[in-house]
């Protein structure tokens, strides 16, 4: 009787803190204000985590090139992922997560290393630097008066266009559009079976969709790489296979730190004001339109056009580059592929801190993810991007001065393969068609500063 009463008192005391943990997180991240729960969120964190994880393989294969370690570099894009994304959902309470961002890799390798003659660790140092001028137009609000002064239809077109572009890459990712020399794109092998599976998982995400099942996308991207393991087993070519091994220990820490010895080398580099502004550029811009994006699908835009609490989240963002730095990869910055956990149902910071959580473990079971190939994750994108498209609606098509403008935003944000270059076309656009019309007036300051900096960064 007494060994009975013990296990019930026992049972109710882990029933008593697990409801405590949920209160606790229910009011820290708002959970039922957002319409939310702690499952949803950490599904729509996993599915994050799962369509960003590539860049653990491809970031290092980058740096490699301009002469980091492979592994030091895995490390240090693990670990910068892991704490950046968490840093945003416990004070930017955004459902982004971050890591070194694609294109910044790319400019930190060919441009600032092989073509300004950088070594690694100046190169680190400037992308350090960029991360504390971040900090420091964040923490005095100019980074957020610049975002806030982006036109209302702006910000749409912004969000559409990146629902185009993330679908486009998943497309890519598939094998569904490939390059071709006579049009630029074609159409993909159709009887490749990785492009079949990809297919396999579009179709069934959009079934799941449509019956409005909760976590759609998440169970759409884990039965396509079940399926996926399966044909593999039976040998079919291209095929995941189920990994050998579940624990791997690669720890290289020889470049954490290593920016610091890089500092003499830039502040006598000639090249070093474009090098820093071109990372400054990128960045900024890449992630505007990646909290633009985000904000607008989860309700974070007021009547006036403004973005709820996008101070913090800049905050966030803007650490993340220092401490990325510090660990020693390129540039840190908000993701796109959040909007993947976004479509899952995410909707609070805890989304963020699960997918950190999730870097951190892929330190050392690195060999899961082996089974989530671009293939397998590309579904999930271009449904994602379908949810995305949904902003096109508050687009003012009857005006042509914004039809135009949100036109060149999304086309250009497809053909360039860039968030920045989209929005960079859009506001120059946006800018000519309303001074030529007489409508200059409603340009304000900050937008022609922007469109002078966007023909700078063109012209060099």
């Amino acid at each position: 009787m007494i060994i009975s009463i013990e296990i019930y008192n026992s049972i109710d005391i882990i029933q008593i803190i697990k409801e405590r943990e949920v209160i606790i997180l229910d009011r820290f991240f708002k959970l039922k204000e957002r319409n939310t729960n702690v499952r949803q969120e950490i599904i729509a964190g996993i599915t994050t985590f799962l369509a960003m994880a590539y860049i653990l393989a491809v970031n290092p294969a980058m740096l490699q090139i301009g002469g980091l370690p492979y592994d030091g570099v895995f490390l240090a894009t693990a670990i910068s992922a892991g704490f950046a994304s968490i840093v945003m959902g416990i004070v930017g309470h955004y459902p982004v997560a971050l890591a070194p961002g694609m294109g910044a890799n790319a400019l930190f390798t060919y441009t600032v290393i092989l073509t300004y003659g950088f070594s690694p660790a100046a190169a680190l140092a400037a992308v350090f630097v960029s991360g504390m001028i971040f900090i420091l137009i964040s923490v005095t609000g100019i980074r957020n008066m610049i975002i806030q002064s982006i036109p209302t239809q702006l910000k749409l077109a912004i969000g559409a266009g990146i629902g185009f572009f993330i679908a486009f890459i998943g497309l890519v990712n598939a094998g569904i559009v490939v390059a071709n020399d006579a049009t630029l794109v074609g159409i993909g092998d159709f009887t490749n079976p990785t492009v079949l599976l990809s297919i396999f998982g579009i179709i069934l995400t959009l079934i799941l969709m449509s019956k409005k099942i909760n976590g759609s996308v998440f169970l759409g991207l884990v039965i396509t790489a079940i399926v996926g393991v399966i044909l593999g087993f039976f040998g079919i070519a291209g095929m995941p296979e189920a990994p050998s091994q579940i624990i791997s220990f690669k720890l290289d820490t020889s470049i954490i730190g290593l920016c610091f010895s890089g500092f003499g080398e830039l502040f006598s580099n000639p090249n070093t004001p474009i090098a820093v502004f071109s990372i400054l550029f990128l960045d900024f811009f890449d992630t505007t339109g990646t909290l633009i994006s985000i904000a607008n699908r989860i309700g974070f835009v007021n009547e006036k056009g403004e973005l709820k609490d996008i101070e913090k989240a800049l905050l966030s963002d803007s650490i993340g580059s220092v401490f990325g730095a510090f660990m020693g990869t390129s540039t840190v910055t908000s993701y796109v592929e959040s909007t993947a956990g976004v479509g899952a149902g995410g909707r609070t910071g805890l989304t963020a801190v699960v997918t950190g959580i999730m870097f951190f473990l892929s330190i050392i079971f690195a060999p899961i993810l082996s089974v989530f190939t671009n293939y397998i994750t590309a579904p999930a994108l271009v449904v994602v991007g379908v949810l995305m498209a949904e902003q096109l609606a508050g687009i003012e098509w009857d005006d042509f001065t914004v039809a135009a403008s949100a036109f060149f935003v999304i086309i250009t944000m497809i053909l360039h393969y860039s968030i920045s270059n989209g929005i960079a076309i859009g506001f120059i656009v946006y800018a000519l068609l309303k001074t030529f019309t007489g409508k200059w007036k409603e340009i304000t300051p900050t937008v022609w500063v922007l469109v002078a900096l966007f023909i700078f960064y063109f012209t060099i």
